[in-house]
Parts: structure tokens; sequence; C-alpha cells
């Protein structure tokens, strides 16, 4: 594996196709999509009347309360449907500042590890130097270790212990 395949990945473009996919998939498999457009479900309180008819004064009654009813209730999802769209909207929201953050997140963590990259490779540069002032030190001690044995020799004048 070549060094540009470790540092950016070498999946083949089926594992890069199934990346794509499954970053362009709905967030729920109910979502409607040009892929997934639903199932255009009506709604519908009577049956059509396909024919012409008479209706009783009972029939009418009870389809102008329906009426009533039905003109009532769709009040009521019509506010439902409102409220359930400004939650739709305000999850987008946040599900888009979520991305955002995540990308700085992410931006972030690159100019971290290149800091982390950048000192590395700065101590890496003092090694040498390091190296250097070791060896010096050990001829110091070399050094220190022969005067004080030269100085010994002189002091005991070769006195045998």
């Amino acid at each position: 594996m070549g060094m540009m395949t470790k540092l950016f990945g070498g999946e083949s473009s089926d594992a890069i196709s199934s990346k794509s996919e499954k970053l362009t998939a709905p967030t729920d498999a109910s979502v409607v999509t040009p892929l997934n457009p639903g199932n255009f479900a009506s709604i519908r309180t009577t049956p059509v009347v396909d024919t012409p008819r008479y209706f009783t004064e009972e029939e009418a009654k009870a389809m102008k309360d329906l009426a009533k009813e039905k003109t009532e209730n769709a009040r009521h999802a019509k506010k439902a449907y409102k409220s359930l769209t400004q939650i739709e909207e305000a999850d987008a929201k946040v599900h888009k500042a979520h991305r955002k953050y995540e990308g700085a997140v992410a931006t972030n963590e690159l100019t971290k590890k290149k800091a982390d990259v950048g000192l590395a490779k700065k101590l890496h540069g003092l090694r040498p130097g390091y190296a250097r002032l070791g060896i010096g030190l050990e001829k110091a001690e070399n050094k220190a270790t022969e005067r004080i044995e030269t100085i010994k020799a002189k002091l005991l004048g070769g006195a045998k212990e």
C-alpha cells in the first residue's frame, strides 16, 4: 500500500459509492424523496355520489352535522400540520447547526493534528542537538575523571593501597 493510499484511504470505488449511498439516504424511511414519492393517499369522508339521487331529511341533517364536524376538524388538522411543519423546520435547523458544528470539529481536529505533527518534527529536529549535548557531557565527565585520577596520583604519590 502506497503512502497516499495510507493517508487518504485506499478504498475501492464500490466502498466510496456505498458511503455516498449512506450519506444521501433519507433520515427516516418514511420521508418523501424522489426515490420514495410516498403513497399519494387522500382523505374522503363520504363516498362519491356518482349518480343523481334524492336525500331524506334525516340524511341531509346527518350530512350537515358531519360537514360541521369535518370543517372544525379540518381547522384543527390545519393547525396541527402547521405545527408539524414548524417542528420539522426546527429539526432541520438543529440538524444543520449540528453538521456545521461537526465540520468545525473536523477542521479544528486537523489544525490540532497539524500542530502535533509540527511539534513532533521540531522535537525530532532537536535530537541531534541533544545528542551533541550528551556527547559533550560524556567528554566533560571523562576529562574530570582523568583530572581527579591525576590529582589522586600526585597526592598519594603512587602509594600502594
